[in-house]
């Protein structure tokens, strides 16, 4: 069986910032890599000035493919619910906006896609969403679900279960940077951290996947405001490593921390 990983995120644009490097990372060693993502970004903040867009969910499609290939990765799998946006922008009314649809009927099409691919290792959201968005915290719940009903599948369904991991070192960052994270929520201790990947070598990678998510990467985008001291320290966090912590497995761990997210699976010993 060809190694397989499914990523799953709730907009476009997630991926680049959590688990970009990763999943270049692997890709480069033979692993297919799948990014699914649950909306379009259609309630997405446009950051660039004056720029109008007349679809913003097309718009934001066109850059995850982008970044996407960016990534070195294939085309990114769509589930097709709608960006419940934040603030002003949040969509309360929208019956298919994330935030409004029970994680339980997003869980199939989930279990679909696992059946499908049949990957041995997933990567979603932490249980605090990263900050916290009512879309990531319905993503999260939705993959955490489908991971622990898919072990009958042929194979016995995905082996490892990752969330993204923000240190309290990078909660603080973001707090600093206007998210007002309290770091010791949002954050996890060093022992919590399962697998921590070196993505140096992927930084270019990084920064283009970044830059194709234009819409939302622009001069009045957080990063676009930021001082040239904080986009050092933002660059740093984003750029050096990438941390997951262990959602859930069916194998046993042989060593804590783990070398990498496919440490211990049988068959998948040269994937580091």
């Amino acid at each position: 069986m060809n190694p397989t990983l499914l990523a799953v995120f709730a907009h476009p644009d997630d991926e680049a910032f959590s688990v970009g490097g990763t999943l270049t990372h692997y890709a480069r060693q033979g692993v297919r890599v799948v990014l699914a993502c649950a909306t379009r970004g259609e309630a997405g903040k446009i950051t660039v000035p004056g720029m109008t867009v007349d679809d913003l969910g097309a718009q934001r499609e066109q850059e995850l493919r982008r970044a996407c290939e960016a990534l070195e990765i294939e085309p990114p799998v769509f589930l097709d619910y709608h960006d419940s946006g934040r603030y002003e922008r949040t969509r309360h009314d929208d019956p298919r906006a994330l935030m409004n649809v029970d994680p339980l009927k997003v869980e199939p099409k989930l279990r679909d896609l696992i059946a499908d691919l049949q990957p041995q290792v997933m990567v979603t959201f932490d249980p605090h969403g990263g900050y916290g968005h009512i879309d990531h915290l319905q993503i999260h719940r939705a993959a955490s679900a489908a991971f622990f009903s898919t072990g009958h599948l042929p194979g016995g369904g995905p082996q490892r279960l990752y969330y993204t991991a923000l240190t309290v070192q990078a909660a603080q960052n973001l707090s600093r940077m206007g998210e007002g994270l309290d770091p010791q929520v949002y954050g996890v201790s060093e022992g919590t951290v399962a697998v921590q990947i070196d993505v140096a070598a992927y930084a270019e990678n990084k920064r283009a996947a970044l830059k194709a998510h234009g819409t939302q990467t622009g001069e009045q985008s957080v990063m676009g405001q930021m001082s040239a001291e904080e986009r050092q320290a933002m660059e740093a966090m984003l750029l050096g490593h990438e941390r997951f912590s262990l959602g859930g497995t069916r194998t046993a761990i042989p060593q804590f921390p783990l070398c990498g997210l496919f440490d211990g699976l049988a068959g998948f010993e040269h994937l580091q």
